[in-house]
């Protein structure tokens, strides 16, 4: 049997309802849905791409099995947000992958800074995060939307080297 390969592809509206279901799922298990996280799953076209952002789905073989969004928040800033992969296809890489795409699509647009916010709890989405270069900041990110957050990184590849 041939092995699908993890595929990223760009939103596109018959990929919607997936935008919603992979983030509601570990945002259940792990936290609440909270009132940011309804407005910009149920409608990602005028809370992520009107504004400049974009999302992007991975998919193995017809299953979309993960997502994950670049969020604009002003000219040349961008949030790294909504990164969910299905629990049964995780460890093929797909986080990684989407991870790598929202990166490469930030420096496509010319953004100066990147950044994220996630929960402490989250140990093996952290790690990832610091492997591609996001570094820990000392404080939460002042302005949060998000009761969750208690960590908040910033895309800093060459710093996340130089502390290794």
């Amino acid at each position: 049997m041939i092995q699908s390969k993890v595929e990223i592809v760009p939103f596109e509206p018959s990929l919607r309802e997936h935008f919603y279901t992979l983030n509601a799922a570990w945002l259940k298990k792990h936290f609440v849905i909270e009132p940011i996280d309804e407005q910009v799953l149920r409608d990602p076209e005028r809370s992520v791409l009107e504004p400049g952002g974009a999302i992007f789905f991975a998919k193995l073989g017809d299953a979309v099995i993960g997502t994950c969004a670049l969020l604009r928040e002003v000219p040349g800033v961008y949030e790294l947000s909504k990164m969910g992969v299905d629990e049964t296809f995780r460890g093929l890489g797909a986080g990684r992958q989407l991870l790598d795409a929202a990166i490469a699509e930030f420096h496509r647009r010319g953004g100066h800074t990147l950044f994220l916010e996630s929960n402490s709890s989250l140990k093996p989405a952290l790690r990832m995060y610091e492997q591609a270069g996001f570094v820990l900041q000392p404080t939460i990110r002042a302005g949060s939307h998000y009761a969750r957050a208690d960590v908040y990184m910033i895309y800093a590849p060459a710093s996340g080297r130089a502390a290794r």
